[in-house]
């Protein structure tokens, strides 16, 4: 079996490398996740990712912005040569996925803390605030998993942004035709929900993945994108069964939510788009340049735990 080379082995490994490059910027200046992170962020643009020691309010946590913000240093961490074999070596990947691998519990850095009574996902998970426009915190850097029965035995992982004002529950947005609409259209009627989690601090193939936009087409349900993430990292992800639920997770994720999406129980993203009682109106998360994202009516995701790596080695999350 392939082995995945050590700087691409999960989040931290990949910034040591940066670091011992000289690719990454550093500070332990404390930031503010309300509008500093992407303040800086934008200031930045094309830059060398940026890692963060000291976040207000999480003295727990860890971020890093601009991950690929520069595709020089993005083929650099990946080994790809220039561009043009950067598209190839994905484009063989697409259709040579490598499956990922379960491990034990014991042996998944994610689970190294667990924790089930105190679900205040905000105070774990590291929202922010894009733009002085928005009256709301997003969590926009969850990533979805699902592996098994939910996806025709396939694996799906991609973004999907949260507002988690009720405590351990929060809006789930995906959009119309992606793998998670899908999924949620298949299995809407779930008495429970639909067991899934959502991870932060990824290994960096598999992050590459989630973010690879509307590509249904040529991934559609059913396929393996953590196997073809595992190929672009040339070697398989590792995954382990969750904690809370009957569900597979990112072994070596920073920090993952367990919970049950449940499309029914939708409510609105922000507390301004609630009161007006209007959806597509008031403002909320610019998911892209030059949108100024709005606020709608999302099903709701319903976090039973919380894992990460010990909270005394900061684990990292990418907001």
């Amino acid at each position: 079996m392939n082995e995945v080379k050590e700087k691409l082995k999960d989040l931290r490994n990949t910034l040591e490398w940066l670091r011992s490059e000289g690719l990454l910027l550093e500070t332990d200046v404390e930031v503010e996740p309300d509008l500093d992170i992407t303040g800086v962020q934008k200031h930045l643009d094309g830059s060398c990712p940026i890692l963060f020691n000291n976040v207000k309010g999480y003295p727990h946590l860890r971020a890093v912005t601009n991950l690929f913000a520069n595709t020089t240093v993005m083929n650099k961490v990946f080994g790809w040569p220039n561009d043009t074999e950067r598209t190839k070596i994905l484009a063989h990947a697409i259709t040579h996925p490598i499956a990922p691998v379960e491990v034990d519990q014991d042996k998944a850095p994610v689970q190294e803390h667990v924790i089930s009574d105190d679900l205040d996902v905000n105070k774990w998970a590291l929202a922010i605030r894009h733009t002085p426009l928005e009256t709301d915190f997003t969590i926009g850097s969850g990533m979805s998993v699902v592996v098994g029965k939910y996806f025709k035995e396939g694996s799906h992982i991609g973004y999907n942004r949260m507002s988690f004002r009720w405590g351990n529950v929060g809006t789930f947005q995906s959009a119309p035709g992606s793998h998670m609409w899908q999924v949620m259209v298949e299995h809407y009627n779930e008495p429970e929900g639909i067991p899934i989690t959502m991870c932060f601090g990824i290994p960096v193939a598999a992050n590459l993945l989630g973010g690879s936009g509307f590509d249904y087409v040529i991934l559609p349900k059913g396929c393996d994108e953590l196997g073809v993430a595992g190929a672009v990292q040339g070697g398989p992800l590792r995954i382990v069964k969750c904690r809370t639920i009957d569900a597979y997770t990112l072994a070596d994720a920073e920090l993952v939510l367990e919970g049950y999406l449940r499309p029914k129980d939708r409510r609105y993203e922000t507390a301004e788009a609630e009161k007006e009682g209007v959806q597509g109106k008031a403002v909320f998360h610019p998911e892209w340049s030059g949108y100024m994202g709005k606020a709608y009516k999302a099903a709701t995701f319903h976090v039973t735990g919380i894992t990460m790596r010990e909270p005394e080695s900061k684990p990292i999350i990418f907001p």
